[in-house]
């Protein structure tokens, strides 16, 4: 698991490289396409999906929003607490900014039902408008684990509870586009995505 959770880091250092250097704001990660005078960068593709409260969740749902995403199923007996327990202090922390959203996706939506769903999210103690859980169509969460989020997700008869999956906390813009990514796993990395997202929200403040 530490294997796949390395995989993904490692993609989008490569790819933040050559944005790091002699600037302070967080790199745009993943590929991007130069056309003339215009940047094209990798942006979350387009998706429907369902909350615990039974409210259906798209892109528009996170407009002018800072979110951090991630991958998980509620019988996960890996590393699946560990990181809800590490996301549970990004919540806190900004708990009461309305410009900062979380959104869970299962990757098990046949046994992670919404009522399922919902209980999980209270026994966490946490408010729908902020953090949400969604399920949906298996195949459309597996293509955007992948497709847009770069994220591992798998089905395997031989892990632990059935599937694989990464420990990435992913951090997107109000712009769809990937900011950050980090081992969800370890509270040093969790430390720097909070310290990130206050200064993506900086970088939105000085744009004003």
């Amino acid at each position: 698991m530490k294997n796949l959770i390395l995989t993904v880091v490692s993609f989008f250092i490569l790819a933040a490289c050559t944005q790091q250097s002699g600037s302070e704001r967080l790199p745009i990660l993943g590929n991007k396409v130069f056309e003339e005078n215009d940047t094209i960068y990798h942006t979350i593709a387009d998706f429907k999906l369902v909350d615990q409260d039974s409210s259906i969740v798209t892109n528009d749902t996170f407009d002018n929003k800072i979110y951090v995403a991630d991958f998980f199923f509620t019988s996960c007996p890996t590393i699946c607490p560990t990181m809800k327990a590490q996301m549970l202090r990004v919540y806190e922390s900004y708990e009461n900014n309305d410009q900062v959203a979380i959104l869970s996706h299962t990757i098990d939506p046949t046994y992670d039902s919404v009522a399922l769903l919902k209980d999980y999210a209270e026994r966490l103690g946490v408010k729908s408008d902020k953090w949400k859980f969604v399920t949906g169509n298996q195949d459309s969460i597996y293509d955007l684990a992948e497709g847009s989020y770069m994220s591992i997700v798998d089905e395997d008869s031989d892990a632990p509870g059935g599937y694989i999956h990464s420990g990435a906390f992913l951090l997107v813009d109000k712009q769809r586009r990937i900011r950050g990514v980090y081992d969800g796993t370890v509270p040093e990395q969790v430390d720097v995505l909070i310290n990130d997202i206050e200064k993506l929200l900086n970088e939105y403040s000085y744009e004003k």
